[in-house]
């Protein structure tokens, strides 16, 4: 695949999914990105803004499987991977067969996540980190490309359960999903409230998905970019010498190496869809506050001052800026 057939195909997708999806063009970017990286997505916002309608119409682009997972806290972990059923032939004989659950699609849309009891929520952990599911004795792989998209309502908390940190960090990014402009809002009216249903056309399929998920992983990043991107990272922990002094009192601990991973990745992903032909250091910080938002723990004091995670990330966007080479603080 040549990068002209990567970027016709990814705006193709673009294109197709805006049909069904008014404005939120960054928000279709970054989930087409988490395809582009095969990573998953964490989506904040409230009801009713088109996250599942989004990742509805992008299964359709692709001609992939999609399926919902509504998280409620009486969801248990066999609902979502599935579970050993007994099953009766004609000659008597009984024997268990592998139902699988509804993770076993290549689009799996987990809504309001963060409903769901813990014990139910990891039944998602290896199914993110190394897209297979073990049940029964026995690992199953599941279908390629894999991308997860969590939702998560950031107003209501009562009858939540927060997400750990281990599984906040298999998420490649962490988007927050904005409240339509005015223009926005009348066009999800005109979309919406009509008899005309949006046609998602199909514009590629899973094979050459998996060719532009390969792609973006060849892309080229210099030394000096791949050391802007450990800097970075290194500076969100609080004990690091390079770190702002914001993230020294209000940070509790840092983004994990996962981070810095996929800082490159979206990095790639980033250059490749912006025509160029390698990672520059504006593509790393670009991706910098979706990636890292979610990898960054707050103290006490950070809450009762107002401050969250995208201040302290901006702090550590002023503080390091683009060096030739060297890693900071060795």
């Amino acid at each position: 695949m040549t990068p002209e057939q990567y970027c016709e195909i990814a705006a193709s997708i673009e294109t197709e999914v805006a049909k069904a999806i008014v404005g939120q063009h960054d928000l279709i970017r970054s989930v087409l990105t988490c395809l582009l990286c095969e990573g998953h997505a964490l989506l904040e916002g409230v009801p009713g803004l088109g996250k599942t309608q989004l990742l509805k119409a992008l299964s359709s682009a692709v001609d992939l499987h999609f399926s919902r997972i509504q998280f409620t806290p009486d969801l248990m972990p066999a609902d979502i991977v599935g579970t050993q059923i007994i099953e009766e032939g004609e000659d008597g004989h009984r024997s268990f067969r592998f139902q699988p659950g509804p993770v076993f699609a290549s689009f799996v849309l987990a809504d309001e996540i963060n409903r769901a009891t813990p014990k139910t929520q990891s039944a998602l952990l290896e199914a993110m980190a190394e897209r297979t599911v073990t049940a029964g004795g026995t690992t199953r792989q599941l279908p390629r490309p894999f991308l997860v998209m969590a939702t998560q309502n950031p107003l209501e908390q009562e009858g939540t359960y927060p997400l750990p940190e281990a599984q906040l960090d298999r998420f490649l990014i962490k988007a927050v999903v904005p409240f339509p402009s005015a223009t926005e809002l009348l066009g999800v009216l005109r979309l919406t409230t009509g008899s005309h249903v949006p046609n998602v056309q199909r514009v590629v399929e899973a094979e050459s998905m998996m060719q532009m998920v390969a792609f973006t992983r060849t892309v080229p990043v210099a030394e000096h970019v791949m050391e802007h991107a450990v800097n970075l990272v290194l500076a969100t922990h609080p004990d690091h010498p390079s770190s702002p002094d914001r993230v020294k009192s209000l940070a509790r601990f840092g983004a994990s190496p996962r981070g810095a991973q996929a800082l490159v990745l979206v990095g790639k992903a980033n250059a490749v869809l912006a025509g160029r032909p390698n990672v520059s250091t504006e593509d790393i910080r670009s991706a910098v506050l979706p990636v890292l938002r979610h990898r960054i723990g707050l103290g006490y004091e950070a809450a009762g001052d107002g401050v969250t995670t995208d201040d302290l990330l901006a702090d550590v966007l002023q503080a390091v800026a683009p060096a030739t080479s060297g890693i900071r603080g060795d």
